[in-house]
């Protein structure tokens, strides 16, 4: 009888286990993952070419091009109107207005000519101004092409004066402030790195990159990160296909700032920036985050190379024997700029405090350009071409 009742017992824990773990079994839920649709065509990356025009290539479901360049346009539109006033100083002999300048700098005041739609934008130039940085480092910097805008109006009351050490004035066609420097030169060439390679480079080819690419932005017919790609390029260039047709020895097409100096500084690799765009553009399409990456490296690389190229190369130039003084003012100028725009270079590991110490060992002295020697650009051509292995 016992022995029946264990049996029993037996044959109900087991049944009762089962029990409990088919209830079990029954409480756990898979969920099926879902499989996205992709939101664009993949592209064979075979069959871009470095003709293949940019704003055809990307397209929707539709058709309809996904490529948007205005925002990035608009402020190279913005930069070169700047640049134009303040050349006017010599073009058209004529005093130069900081507010003007700083009216333009932030589009206020309808400062650009109606026919550019740029007043209306909704863009400007400061906000972009060493956007990568900490807000108060790039508020200071900001604040620095303020204090210029001040100076080259300052200067601009001296153009019937012959410059001399101490002395605002012309240098032959050049104007420059009582240190010799070329402040025209400086804010051209300072906005490249501080403008145009930092926002391109340091914040929409670098922090950009993380940008969501699943939906496209409400109203618009792109993600955000074929935006921000398509906004580094705009920057870069007016073109629908950069230096197309371009050589060595001649530039086919109409560039200026960062697109203008890369083809000059750059021979090594200027006709692979725009195939680097358009793999990017599709390595976006495609969903291809490494190779995405790979482009944009190599485009950053590429632009300090020709920003610190550029910079050797005015350096060399300010001390040239034959040339005119004016011309020597005139290379420094461009040179100082340059190397201004190396505190933005971080592929290379260049910082603020690094080109401030070559500014600084340039015309840190009482009469800045009237100092100038030799051994000066030597020393800081040297340290460049360490820092970017050149």
């Amino acid at each position: 009888m016992l022995k029946i009742n264990l049996n029993v017992k037996y044959a109900f824990l087991a049944l009762a286990m089962v029990g409990f773990v088919s209830c079990s079994d029954d409480e756990v839920q898979v969920t099926p993952t879902p499989v996205e649709t992709p939101l664009r065509t993949k592209i064979d990356y075979a069959t871009l070419t470095p003709t293949t025009p940019y704003a055809a290539t990307f397209v929707d479901a539709d058709k309809k091009s996904t490529v948007d360049f205005s925002n990035g346009n608009n402020r190279y539109k913005m930069f070169q109107a700047l640049n134009t006033y303040i050349n006017s100083a010599i073009t058209a002999n004529k005093e130069i207005d900081a507010a003007v300048l700083k009216e333009m700098f932030n589009n206020t005041g309808n400062r650009f000519a109606d026919s550019t739609k740029l007043n209306t934008s909704g863009v400007q130039l400061r906000d972009k101004v060493a956007s990568s940085w900490p807000e108060a480092n790039a508020t200071a910097a900001q604040a620095r092409f303020d204090t210029l805008f001040t100076n080259i109006a300052a200067a601009s009351k001296s153009l019937t004066e012959v410059a001399a050490k101490g002395k605002a004035g012309k240098l032959g066609t050049r104007l420059v402030d009582a240190k010799g420097i070329e402040l025209i030169q400086i804010i051209q060439k300072s906005l490249i790195g501080a403008l145009q390679y930092d926002y391109i480079a340091n914040v929409l080819l670098t922090k950009g990159l993380e940008a969501d690419n699943k939906k496209v932005v409400s109203g618009k017919l792109y993600t955000q990160l074929e935006q921000n790609w398509d906004e580094a390029y705009g920057l870069l260039t007016l073109s629908p296909i950069y230096l197309a047709g371009s050589t060595d020895d001649k530039r086919a097409t109409t560039e200026f700032a960062l697109g203008s100096y890369v083809w000059e500084y750059n021979k090594e690799a200027y006709a692979k920036i725009y195939p680097a765009f358009l793999k990017g553009r599709a390595a976006i399409v495609n969903g291809d985050k490494a190779e995405l990456k790979v482009q944009a490296d190599y485009i950053k690389t590429q632009f300090e190379k020709a920003i610190a190229k550029a910079a050797n190369g005015y350096m060399g130039k300010s001390v040239e024997a034959g040339k005119s003084e004016a011309d020597r003012a005139h290379a420094l100028g461009e040179g100082l700029g340059f190397v201004y725009s190396l505190r933005f270079a971080t592929v290379n590991g260049a910082d603020a405090k690094f080109s401030d110490g070559l500014l600084n060992e340039l015309v840190g002295s009482a009469n800045g350009y009237w100092d100038l020697t030799p051994a000066k650009t030597t020393s800081v051509t040297d340290k460049i071409t360490a820092k970017f292995k050149l």
